[in-house]
């Protein structure tokens, strides 16, 4: 049993969301994790326990844990509000253990308090999808013609608040996924198709949340003049080369690093005035592989949510946490 240090909680996990930063670290492909480690940074739950220097929560109260589990808060990116790129910061199920647990600690301080109307398994997509896919979606600043590449949990979530806010929103997905572009007419795009079309109108700004590097050279070339393309993941494969007329004409391209408190505070204010609905599929705990491996082969209808609470005693050595993740490599 983790018990919890100066300013942290002991949260009893009730689910956690599986994300594709989950499978770039089971599969090798983010250097130097912590091991042994518990993955997993989209966790709701509810305070077990609690450091007697924590004020602000109390036990009992439901949290929600997401990516960014703590910072230095003294280095030059914390002390001019960059602490998502703070050199010292530190992540949930990276190089602190996460929600692929029956319980879990974490710094208060970067804990949340989620929106009443959502249930355990709706809020968990919030937390990381949501979050990072708002920050992505700030980066496009008032475009009012957006892009979105890769129509996964992220897409969904930004397309309904992009919407909310009258932007005009063009999805791209696999060519000839046309479920997934019907999908994407219903939350409200404009316009969908597969990722080597062109939009019918240029571009103000575009979002890659699919890992694709080929996806970064396809979307300038629909970028209007002065427009920015923003990579929201964590990873992705070699762009490749391209003619500068491409970028000329002052395009941008920029990536997104994780998140800050202020990114996740805005998107919990703004998710239930949309509102934004999550889609999910829920999986039992023990089946965690099998979550892992419908997501790397594009299997899942919606974001897969571990059903974590009540399966099993860590006292006792019994439960899923004895369980091992599979890495492929």
């Amino acid at each position: 049993m983790p018990r919890p240090a100066s300013e942290q909680l002991l949260v009893r996990v009730s689910v956690c969301a599986v994300c594709r930063t989950d499978l770039h670290i089971v599969d090798g492909e983010l250097p130097n994790p912590k091991l042994s480690l518990i993955p997993g940074h989209q966790i709701v739950g509810r305070i077990e326990e609690m450091d007697a220097e924590v004020k602000h929560f109390s036990v009992g109260d439901r949290v929600g844990i997401p990516w960014l589990g703590g910072t230095d808060g003294e280095c030059r990116y914390c002390r001019s509000n960059r602490e998502n790129i703070c050199d010292r910061a530190l992540f949930t199920g990276y190089n602190i253990d996460g929600g692929y647990a029956e319980f879990v600690v974490a710094d208060a301080r970067f804990c949340f308090r989620l929106p009443d109307q959502y249930s355990d398994v709706d809020a968990a997509p919030l937390l990381c999808a949501g979050m990072l896919g708002y920050r992505s979606y700030r980066k496009t600043g008032d475009a009012r013609r957006l892009g979105i590449y890769g129509f996964g949990s992220a897409a969904r979530l930004i397309t309904q608040v992009a919407c909310f806010e009258g932007r005009e929103v063009f999805a791209f997905t696999r060519p000839g996924d046309e479920a997934g572009q019907e999908s994407a007419r219903k939350l409200g795009a404009v316009w969908a198709g597969g990722s080597d079309e062109m939009p019918p109108k240029r571009l103000d700004a575009a979002i890659i949340f699919a890992p694709v590097g080929a996806l970064v050279p396809a979307a300038l070339r629909a970028l209007a003049k002065g427009g920015v393309v923003v990579c929201g993941g964590i990873h992705m494969s070699d762009i490749p080369s391209f003619p500068y007329a491409d970028l000329w004409g002052e395009r941008v391209i920029c990536s997104v690093a994780n998140l800050t408190r202020r990114d996740g505070e805005e998107f919990l204010e703004i998710a239930p005035r949309v509102p934004v609905k999550t889609k999910t599929e829920t999986f039992p705990f023990e089946e965690a592989n099998a979550a892992l491996q419908k997501f790397r082969a594009g299997g899942l209808n919606g974001t897969a949510v571990l059903l974590v609470a009540n399966t099993g005693h860590p006292e006792r050595g019994e439960g899923p946490h004895t369980r091992s993740l599979e890495r492929t490599n």
